[in-house]
Parts: C-alpha cells; sequence; structure tokens
C-alpha cells in the first residue's frame, strides 16, 4: 500500500475501518507521510536521511464514555483490532464530561496545499541545492551548517454520522547559519515553502553571508529602550505567542492575556495599533492550510485582530456550547497585513535605532501581559542617519508583543517566514517600533 493514499483510496479504507465499529459514536483520523533531509556543518554533508510515516487513530464512545487506540500497520487483522481496542479502552473510561459527540457532514472550501514539484523532490534534489549553498560558503571561506527537509502528505477523517474530509499537502523548509572562519561573524536564513521550485538555496545563502561577514566587529551598546527593525523571522516568534494564545477558555478563566477582571474578556476591544490585522486564510496561495481542523470542523478566511481590535477567539465545541457562542476551530495559518515599505526604506527613515535579524530562546515571563524574553543572535546591527553603521553585540529583551504592536511605526510587505522556535511557517511583515526594551547585554555571537 502506497504511503500517500489517495483521496478514494483513504475513504475506502477509513470505509473499512468503521465498518467494524461496535461504539454508540466512532470517529477514525488517517495520516501517511513521505519526509526527506540533508543535513550539512562545516561545510560538509553530515546526514542524509528519509521517514515514512503511517498513522491510523480510532476514537469509540460508548455515551460520554470515550477511548482511544492508534496503530501503524494496516493488515485486515490489525483494522479490526484497532477497533476492539479502542471500544475496549472507551468501556474502562470513566465519563469525559467534556465530549460532545461527533460532527455531522461538513462542507469545505478548497485549497491547493499539494506541489507534485515538492512531492518528487528526491535525494539528488535536495543535494543539488545544497550543493548551490556550500559552493559560495566554500569560496569565501566561511562556515556553514544548515537543515534542508522536504515533506509530502496528507490526512484523512470519517466519522460514524458520515463526515469525511481530506487534504494533501506538501511543504519544504530550509534553514542555514553561515560563521566567519574566525566564529566572530554569524548571520541566519530561514526560507519555507510549500512548491519547491520557489526555493532558491543560493540567493538565501547569500543573505546569510552578507549578515555573516557584517557582523564582524561588534561593539557593545547599552542596554534600554530603543526604536528596533524586526526582520520578519526576528517578528515571527513574538507575534506566534499571540497566535498560540488566542483562546477563549483561557480567557474567560482568567489565565490569558485576553482576559479582563471579574471573568470577562477583551472581545471587541482595541488592544494595539489599528494597523494590526492579523487573519487565518486555508486558501492563501502563498500559504495554503488545511480546510478542516483537527475534529472537522470548516476553516475559512477569519479576522482575529482586526484594526487593532480583538475580532475571534478560538472556542473549542465544548467551551462554545457550554457558553451558548458558535465554536471557532484553531487556525490552520495566520497571516499579518503589511504595508509597502522595504526593509531599506525602513532603515533609512530611522535616526537611531537597531535592526533585529533574529530572535531566539523565547520564553514567557508573565502570561497575563504576554510579557516574553529571548535574545538576539546572528547579526545586529546599530543604525544612525539611515544607515547601518556597524554591528552589535546580541542583547536579551524584555518586552511583550501585544506592547510593541501599540508601539508600532512602520509595516513592510508580508512575506512567508520559518518560526526558529516552533518551525510553524507564517506570512509576516518586517516592522519599526519604537521603545523596544533590551535589559542586558549576551555575549553569545
Amino acid at each position: 500500500m502506497s504511503v500517500i493514499l489517495t483521496e478514494s483510496e483513504a475513504k475506502a479504507l477509513l470505509q473499512k475501518v468503521l465498518s467494524y465499529s461496535k461504539a454508540d459514536e466512532c470517529e477514525i483520523n488517517l495520516s501517511g507521510e513521505l519526509r526527506g533531509n540533508l543535513r550539512y556543518a562545516r561545510n560538509e554533508v553530515s546526514t542524509s536521511g528519509s521517514l515514512i510515516n503511517q498513522n491510523l487513530q480510532v476514537q469509540s464512545a460508548f455515551g460520554k464514555k470515550v477511548g482511544v487506540a492508534t496503530i501503524d500497520e494496516f493488515s485486515e487483522e490489525s483494522l479490526e483490532k484497532v477497533v476492539r481496542r479502542a471500544e475496549e479502552l472507551a468501556r474502562l473510561a470513566p465519563e469525559n464530561p467534556e465530549y460532545v459527540g461527533v460532527l455531522e457532514p461538513q462542507k469545505y472550501v478548497t485549497t491547493k496545499g499539494f506541489f507534485e514539484s515538492t512531492s518528487n523532490a528526491s535525494p539528488e534534489t535536495r543535494a543539488t541545492a545544497v550543493l548551490k549553498s556550500l559552493e559560495l560558503t566554500r569560496t569565501q571561506k566561511l562556515t556553514a551548517a544548515g537543515f534542508l527537509e522536504n515533506q509530502s502528505g496528507y490526512s484523512a477523517m470519517m466519522n460514524s454520522k458520515g463526515l469525511f474530509a481530506y487534504y494533501p499537502s506538501t511543504s519544504v523548509n530550509f534553514s542555514l547559519t553561515v560563521r566567519t572562519e574566525d566564529g566572530t561573524g554569524s548571520g541566519y536564513v530561514a526560507k519555507g515553502y510549500s512548491d519547491i521550485s520557489k526555493l532558491d538555496t543560493a540567493a538565501a545563502t547569500k543573505i546569510a553571508i552578507q549578515k555573516s561577514l557584517g557582523s564582524v566587529g561588534a561593539k557593545a551598546l547599552e542596554p534600554g529602550k530603543y526604536t528596533v527593525i524586526l526582520e520578519p523571522t526576528a517578528a515571527a516568534v513574538l507575534l506566534e505567542n499571540i497566535f498560540f494564545r488566542m483562546d477563549a477558555r483561557s480567557a474567560d478563566e482568567g489565565r490569558s492575556f485576553l482576559s479582563k477582571q471579574g471573568g470577562k474578556t477583551k472581545m471587541g476591544e482595541k488592544i494595539m495599533d489599528e494597523r494590526v490585522n492579523f487573519y487565518s486564510d486555508p486558501t492563501n496561495p502563498d500559504l495554503p492550510s488545511s480546510p478542516w481542523s483537527g475534529d472537522g470542523q470548516p476553516q475559512e478566511k477569519r479576522y482575529w485582530i482586526e484594526k487593532g481590535s480583538v475580532k475571534n477567539m478560538h472556542y473549542s465545541r465544548y467551551w462554545a456550547q457550554k457558553n451558548n457562542v458558535k465554536p471557532v476551530p484553531f487556525p490552520g495559518n495566520m497571516i499579518m497585513d503589511g504595508g509597502t515599505a522595504t526593509l531599506d526604506e525602513m532603515i533609512k527613515s530611522t535616526k537611531q535605532g537597531i535592526l533585529v535579524t533574529k530572535l531566539w530562546y523565547i520564553r514567557t515571563v508573565d502570561p497575563q501581559t504576554l510579557l516574553l524574553t529571548g535574545l538576539t543572535r546572528d547579526g545586529t546591527f546599530y543604525i544612525e542617519n539611515g544607515k547601518i553603521k556597524h554591528p552589535i553585540k546580541n542583547f536579551r529583551f524584555n518586552e511583550s508583543p501585544v506592547i510593541m504592536l501599540n508601539n508600532l511605526e512602520t509595516l513592510g510587505k508580508p512575506e512567508r517566514v520559518v518560526s526558529t522556535e516552533s518551525d510553524q511557517n507564517y506570512l509576516i511583515p518586517p516592522m519599526k517600533i519604537r521603545e523596544f526594551t533590551f535589559s542586558s547585554l549576551s555575549d553569545a555571537v
């Protein structure tokens, strides 16, 4: 059996598994994927790997007693056995007061997230792409360490009420760190696409090389509040802390930056600059995602923050039922509207500031204000009178992305970026922020 099943093949397999069910309700999730990767360090390829994965998960329910069993083998005997196992576990389980049953059939939008170019990528494809990167770093006597991975797969689900959903997808992520020979300069780049033909490893490598050479001879700057220009890679790791926490239940229970005293939330309130718009859209051609969420709810274009105000929060079906509102599935992607300014224009308009190309080691200090801490790295630069004057030593920062987005000066054009913290892909613009707080210096390169 092929690892990547077509829609009709997936449907036939799910129907077979469902035919074994004797539970009141049954939901089956099926997935398969192929991954290939190439890792390199010190200008030499160190590993070339591949992964084949298939999983089938059965959830059986008798009333509110629920059991789940999973297998990764697909023989006739195994398929029936996993259903019996899920039913056995359900009978033994205590009642789950938050179980709301399976969904009726749904309608889903059409989204194109599968590209043959990526699916057909071979070890030779990856080797050729990496060689283009290595030739550049070797020629300039720089040291490169990178990772290229492409993935193709699908997910499908079916339940005892007749719901069926299927979504195939592909992706490729490329990340690279370039160091100078003496180790004092460092540059980083990360690119992600659904279509591997869009990946230009040579162009990406040139960006990392430029940052690496430019960051040599960094000078110490006093910690404090500065105007900063955040490249999209740096902004993404801050903003995703907002994206992950747009949850109604945690807001209602007083555990969130969206909570207010007395059990109220900030739904409908303006909490950021009015130029801030966050939305999810499974049909976005630059960042396609599944048209259905994990429990089968349809995904659609949905604003979460609109003109700086809280427009939506994620409501699980249970929490929505409890609060007599419509459920809102967790977003499958996240996009931030931008402006028209280029990075160069932002730099030219800055009298005194700091260009941040990457942030890492992000940790939450206070979930209720979303205060975060972390470090700059791989190229941080001082701007004076509209020009990059010199590289600076790295900082630790203490800042809330919510407060940050109230101090917004300029937005650039959104681009697809890969988070260095979660490996998630987003569409994020570069942004110029005033009064960004750097709390101390860091000796890391």
